[in-house]
């Protein structure tokens, strides 16, 4: 029989390759969303009471917060303007469910855990199932992160937004659909503006389609997307231009290091052969928006220091893509996987600490509940009450039972109802005579804040104090000096003004 006779027979016998089944992504998209959810909701419930402290910029939520919406718009004109779309919403958060200081923190809680599940969600998709899980749980045990989980602050949520904004520019590139950039544009434009420095990430995911090198027509959506944010931000950032006082205690970058270190070792994860899916890249996407906007804030702190880390708080999306993405390349090169679970051990013990930290008074610059528990037990009824300087009255407004029987010498309109956010004061001269009628004053200084002595009441406040008083006891606490000043012809420490005092007192 020849080759043609035999080749019928042969092909009769053999069944045509059966396409393998693929695995539905439905399992591995639900864990991925649900175990980085998970995880840090539990990390942020975790001493989330920080023994029932607050630090001032919580404060300053806290109080706003409890304003009405109008009081909240009226002081936004003063000060404060880039936040008071976060206090607006934290105003609502307060009516539905109190004011207390669980409610405060527990946005930021859910805020990260949508951010978390959205980080698992773009590495699942830039590099599979194992690397999205990984990085959706590598995201919450950043330290950055577990510290503003638990903040009353809006930085937790423009994390989010950034996250989302993030996912939805990686699924828009490949549809090109106009209702995906438009669901894009107005994530961003949320993200910023409850906190204008979100336009930084903006320019991240502009230089990832560049790197990427996505057709004309998709860099032209997102231009017109882009454009509609920044039109969107611009009012917002001309009007809170003129509020650059806020930010005058910005002396140099603040915490840099813990920006350079993930800076670092980011950009040493994206020399590995990371998974690659779909047009844009893991590494295109995770670098920039990991060094991009801390970056650019440390360009323009040449000219006017900005740099803050928690301002670039969503920076940390890029680090956790990138450890995710590395760890997964490590565990598919390793023969045997303990070396992979001996280093998982190792960086979470290393993370304890850290952590433990984190969830003390101690972690924060200063503790306005200390600071107003001190002034309480260090003051008598009826004794004077002076800040150093007059901003600093926000450290004891969280609970005004601690001031409440001390007379505040400086204060003509209280912050409420003259809608700032500490208060008027009154004329230099006013304030030093009102300060000669008391025998005794408790005096609070913010620690290593210097007051200005180019203005008058603050001039006021240190030249009498130096002129006709003596000092007779300091308490230091987290963030503050609370001193006790007695008159020098005063023989011994007695309560209140020569007059009234009761009267004076401040209700």
């Amino acid at each position: 029989m020849s080759l043609d006779e035999r080749a019928p027979a042969v092909a009769s016998t053999v069944s045509p390759p059966v396409p393998a089944r693929r695995q539905s992504p439905g399992p591995a998209k639900a864990v991925v969303v649900i175990a980085p959810l998970s995880l840090t909701i539990a990390l942020g419930l975790w001493g989330i009471r920080r023994q029932n402290t607050m630090w001032g910029d919580e404060s300053v939520t806290y109080q706003l917060a409890h304003r009405d919406l109008s009081q909240i718009w009226h002081t936004a004109q003063h000060v404060d303007l880039v936040h008071a779309l976060y206090y607006a919403v934290m105003h609502e958060i307060f009516g539905l469910f109190g004011g207390g200081l669980l409610t405060l923190r527990l946005p930021s809680v859910v805020a990260m855990s949508v951010a978390a599940s959205g980080v698992g969600l773009l590495a699942l998709r830039l590099a599979g199932p194992r690397a999205g899980l990984l990085a959706g749980l590598v995201f919450p045990l950043l330290p950055q992160v577990q510290k503003y989980a638990q903040e009353g602050r809006s930085y937790a949520m423009v994390c989010a937004l950034v996250t989302w904004a993030t996912y939805a520019l990686v699924v828009s590139v490949p549809h090109r659909a106009r209702w995906r950039w438009a669901v894009y544009g107005s994530i961003m434009l949320l993200a910023c503006l409850l906190h204008e420095f979100a336009v930084l990430a903006l320019v991240a995911h502009g230089v990832t389609l560049v790197v990427s090198r996505v057709p004309r027509p998709v860099l032209r959506a997102w231009s017109v997307a882009a454009a509609g944010v920044v039109a969107g931000l611009l009012p917002l950032a001309i009007c809170s231009a003129g509020q650059s006082e806020q930010v005058s205690w910005i002396g140099g970058p603040v915490r840099l290091r813990y920006f350079l270190v993930v800076a670092v070792v980011g950009v040493a994860c994206a020399r590995a052969p990371l998974g690659v899916r779909g047009p844009v890249r893991l590494s295109a996407l995770a670098v920039p928006i990991l060094v991009l906007p801390g970056l650019l804030l440390l360009i323009t702190s040449l000219v006017k220091p900005l740099f803050v880390d928690r301002y670039v708080l969503y920076s940390n999306i890029g680090i956790a893509l990138l450890l995710g993405a590395w760890m997964d390349h490590f565990h598919r090169r390793q023969q045997s996987p303990r070396n992979a679970w001996i280093a998982a051990v190792a960086v979470l013990a290393a993370l304890v600490p850290p952590s433990l930290s984190l969830r003390t008074p101690q972690s924060r610059s200063n503790d306005v509940t200390a600071i107003g528990a001190t002034v309480r037990k260090e003051g008598r009824p009826g004794d004077g009450l002076l800040y150093l300087s007059g901003r600093q009255r926000i450290l004891t407004a969280a609970n005004p039972e601690d001031t409440r029987f001390l007379t505040d010498l400086a204060l003509a309109q209280d912050p409420v109802s003259s809608n700032t956010l500490a208060g008027v004061e009154l004329p230099a001269q006013d304030i030093a005579a009102r300060m000669l009628e008391f025998d005794r004053i408790v005096a609070v200084r913010a620690a290593g804040g210097a007051h200005s002595l180019t203005n008058p009441q603050e001039k006021a406040k240190t030249s009498t104090l130096r002129r006709h008083f003596r000092e007779y006891g300091t308490t230091h606490v987290n963030g503050a000096r609370v001193t006790v000043y007695i008159r020098d012809h005063a023989p011994t420490p007695k309560a209140g003004p020569r007059s009234s005092s009761r009267e004076r007192a401040v209700g």
